[in-house]
């Protein structure tokens, strides 16, 4: 009796560790992850609020950029801070001011640290969400992008700089997009580049996307919205001084101090200065970009000047009618349930394949156990064909494209590292990765994070920093295979066996 109870308790432990073990391995539990860490990071805000003490940089530059619209100044080139003269575009006026009123004209830090902190959790929110459309990486992965990161922390809610404003509205289009509302995600993408230009990073793959899904026609009208958006905002400014806000909301020749550099302190600062190192940069940015677009986010068996025409006039080559592909479209036709359901005679036909598949050889974006050869709930096939999951191709191309701007930045500083952070995730678990693979690409991430709470920067954290940065793009490249055209499941071989009933 007492033996029996012993061996259910052991399973009963068994059990409640395998779960434990799959929450943190399992994309599918990031829901529940993320709630937890939500609520521990309202609490790390406060805590970090009323125990680390402010320090002031930009947030009294910004305010008295801000007074002086509010005083009636709409010259912008008379827009001026102590750190020198506004060169944010005029959505930063608008937002700020919002806070200027809010905070006392700025004199209430407290609470903008509080309003901050707020913006801290929004942001956290919508990257969650897209992680949860995503469906790629282990909710154990997301206690290093949340309270480990003291940078972070620091950048929200010690120093009230605009980036962490841009970024949070970035998230939100990105959420749209994922959403199919491509309108609305273009006109919240023209808002965030209208508060800090860094957000012109992910352009690029944007433009791809658009012009995957609609074609040249097509995304004309989105361009327009984001255009349109800018006009609107900058309009006041535009009508005084157009040559002044245009020159110094989008300055995009702007020389960067090199006491502040974090990824180029092993240069000489004359080298750091030379324009044609800046020129070299961007040659290398473009270089990029092309490769990316060209063999990751493009379909490798078509050219790519089919992405301008209308999508329903691009043409594919019809499937091979084989066993496999009646079994594939009778599993999509059945919304992902299993073959055989839509067609009762497809369910006695058998095709080999391996017995199991494991997780890293589905290129979907989805944590599935497959078994008996079949791959995400669809119909069993010779080999994976797993659907490609259109929200983790959307990221890919979004995170990928700011990813490669990042690299090739004439310079980084401290509240830059928001710009990606939140994207690191993804871009190290969007690759196939096994048992062994996990601890080096966390170890990755803590050195990144390292070589940014490096202060002053250093030569050795400037070339550890390139050096990550180099190893998260070879896995990106290498790690990723392009986007598959709509599915042409391989020629199978003949079927093991034909029930009775069948023939």
């Amino acid at each position: 009796m007492a033996a029996g109870r012993g061996a259910t308790a052991a399973a009963a432990l068994r059990r409640v560790w395998r779960e434990r073990r799959a929450a943190l391995l399992e994309p599918s539990y990031t829901p529940l992850v993320a709630a937890c860490l939500c609520l521990a990071e309202g609490g790390v805000n406060l805590w970090v609020i009323r125990r680390v003490p402010y320090t002031e940089i930009d947030w009294k530059a910004y305010m008295e950029e801000v007074e002086g619209f509010a005083n009636g100044t709409l010259d912008y080139t008379q827009l001026k801070g102590d750190t020198g003269p506004l060169v944010y575009p005029a959505g930063f006026v608008y937002i700020f001011l919002g806070l200027y009123y809010a905070t006392g004209r700025g004199t209430d830090i407290r609470l903008a640290q509080y309003l901050f902190a707020g913006l801290y959790l929004l942001n956290l929110l919508l990257v969650f969400r897209i992680y949860c459309r995503t469906n790629k990486v282990p909710p154990y992965v997301f206690f290093f992008m949340c309270c480990a990161s003291y940078r972070i922390h620091s950048i929200f809610v010690l120093r009230l700089f605009n980036d962490p404003v841009a970024m949070a509205i970035l998230f939100l289009a990105i959420n749209l997009f994922l959403e199919e509302r491509w309108s609305w995600g273009c006109l919240l993408f023209s808002l965030a580049v209208s508060v800090k230009m860094n957000i012109l990073l992910f352009a690029p793959g944007l433009l791809f996307l658009l012009l995957q899904r609609f074609g040249l026609l097509g995304c004309i009208p989105k361009l327009c919205i984001c255009a349109l958006l800018q006009i609107v905002l900058g309009l006041p400014f535009l009508l005084v001084n157009p040559v002044g806000y245009l020159t110094r909301s989008f300055d995009l020749g702007r020389q960067f101090q090199f006491k502040w550099t974090v990824n180029w302190r092993f240069l000489p600062e004359e080298v750091f200065q030379n324009r044609a190192f800046h020129a070299m940069l961007l040659l290398a940015h473009l270089a990029g970009l092309g490769l990316f677009a060209l063999h990751r986010w493009h379909r490798s068996k078509e050219s790519i000047l089919t992405l301008l025409k209308d999508p329903a006039e691009r043409k594919h080559a019809s499937p091979p009618l084989t066993v496999n592909n009646i079994l594939w479209q009778d599993g999509q036709q059945g919304g992902g349930e299993k073959a055989g359901q839509g067609r009762p005679w497809a369910q006695h036909l058998q095709v080999p394949g391996p017995a199991v598949l494991s997780e890293a050889t589905c290129p979907g974006g989805r944590s599935c156990a497959v078994r008996l050869g079949s791959c995400c709930g669809i119909a069993p096939l010779a080999s994976c064909v797993c659907p490609l999951n259109a929200s983790a191709q959307i990221v890919f191309v979004l995170f990928s494209s700011n990813f490669l701007g990042i690299c090739c930045s004439r310079s980084l500083h401290y509240q830059f590292y928001v710009w990606y952070f939140h994207t690191l995730p993804y871009l190290l678990w969007c690759t196939p990765t096994t048992k062994l693979a996990h601890m080096p690409k966390v170890l990755l991430l803590g050195v990144i994070e390292l070589c940014w709470n490096t202060y002053p920067s250093t030569v050795c954290s400037s070339l550890s920093l390139h050096i990550c940065h180099g190893l998260v793009l070879l896995q990106l490249w290498y790690g990723t295979a392009p986007p598959p055209a709509p599915h042409t499941p391989p020629l199978s071989r003949r079927p093991a066996a034909i029930s009775k009933k069948a023939q």
